[in-house]
């Protein structure tokens, strides 16, 4: 009976793991269904001064929604964008490879972009592909918007 029991609860293990992740995939492929999303790495709330050590960052990918990035967790199972950068509201304040343990917990291709966004200092890691875009689309305010790009 218990050998019964046993392969029950490992049936039933295995048939959650398999669902969790075709529910990470699902969520993944309900966000790039509009397009316009790209790797993205973020570091939020970051100190003036550079912290090499690798820590904070997530790893996410970022949705293009008409003025407003949406980004999004990769491990996480929510719908809603952990955060949202309106256009209007980002100031970049410089950019940089990544740096020491930096480079272990980024993507190999990644450039890191510091922003301000309304008074949060914060900074995006994508790739130099990814960058160019993004700083198309800030470029591409509509009139009368003011958007700063050092």
């Amino acid at each position: 009976m218990s050998m019964v029991l046993a392969l029950t609860v490992c049936g039933i293990v295995v048939a959650l793991v398999v669902l969790g992740l075709f529910v990470f995939g699902l969520r993944r492929r309900l966000i790039q269904r509009s397009g316009g999303t790209f790797d993205c790495s973020l570091r939020w709330d970051v100190p003036e001064k550079s912290d090499p050590s690798g820590k904070g960052w997530s790893y996410g990918v970022a949705r293009y929604n008409g003025d407003r990035v949406e980004w999004y967790r990769v491990f996480s199972y929510a719908y809603r964008p952990r955060r949202v950068l309106e256009r209007a509201a980002i100031e970049v304040a410089g950019r940089r490879l990544p740096d020491g343990e930096e480079e272990m917990a980024l993507l190999s291709d990644a450039v890191i972009l510091t922003c301000l966004h309304r008074g949060t200092r914060l900074e995006l890691a994508m790739s130099e592909d990814a960058l160019t875009g993004f700083l198309a689309w800030l470029e591409a305010a509509p009139p009368g918007q003011r958007v700063n790009v050092a």
